[in-house]
């Protein structure tokens, strides 16, 4: 039995599929690509696969984790090229290796969020008020968890937060706590700068493009 950490892109109309699906679409391209997996052992074996920090409903993924282990002997490549023949449009395997980091050592995830608004002037004012609001240390905002509904003061989670505007368009480029115990959904962040101006974006595009350990380093 060996433990393989498989890297995939999930971008385009696949953005939509939710959680459950996902693991569905994956257990299956695990099985049509005939990629021996390891089972589970007692009166309900099932396939090993764990995600390690799902994705938000219509947020886009560069290079996402997805564990599984398998028996006998299979190069990397092979197990890259048999699943990405016949994954679905907007999955992609970018990449299988030998898992490197522990799941609970994410800490943090970087975000590319691309916002378009009704024109030049509200994108501005909007890129320099959001930009205050960080630096200022604090945008309160109800945040889900399992204990409930609680206020949480957003910039505690920020590690990272860099935004610019051009034409009607804002570039946001943060870096998010994330992980088991503390995780801030980029939507989130997006949506309470916004409602502290009032102000309503045209579009949106929220892109994550890799998860971090507590220093920063890249997680593998």
């Amino acid at each position: 039995m060996k433990s393989v950490r498989l890297w995939f892109k999930k971008d385009g109309l696949a953005v939509y599929i939710s959680h459950l699906d996902m693991n569905r679409c994956m257990t299956r391209a695990v099985r049509r690509a005939d990629i021996p997996l390891w089972y589970t052992e007692g009166f309900n074996p099932h396939p090993y696969m764990t995600f390690l920090m799902p994705l938000p409903l219509g947020q886009a993924g560069m290079r996402e984790p997805l564990d599984i282990r398998i028996e006998g002997e299979m190069t990397f490549a092979e197990i890259k090229n048999r699943l990405n023949s016949v994954m679905p449009e907007g999955i992609e395997i970018v990449d299988v290796a030998k898992p490197e980091n522990k799941p609970n050592e994410i800490a943090a995830a970087e975000y590319e969020i691309d916002v378009w608004f009704e024109n030049a002037d509200v994108a501005e004012s909007f890129a320099s008020g959001a930009e205050k609001i960080i630096a200022g240390g604090v945008l309160n905002a109800e945040k889900r968890s399992k204990k409930g509904i609680k206020t949480v003061n957003l910039c505690e989670l920020v590690r990272t937060f860099e935004i610019s505007s051009e034409e009607n368009k804002v570039y946001i480029k943060t870096v998010l706590a994330a992980g088991n115990t503390v995780n801030l959904n980029a939507e989130l962040l997006l949506n309470s700068l916004l409602s502290e101006f009032s102000a309503e974006d045209r579009d949106r595009n929220i892109v994550r493009t890799k998860l971090l350990c507590e220093d920063l380093g890249i997680f593998e």
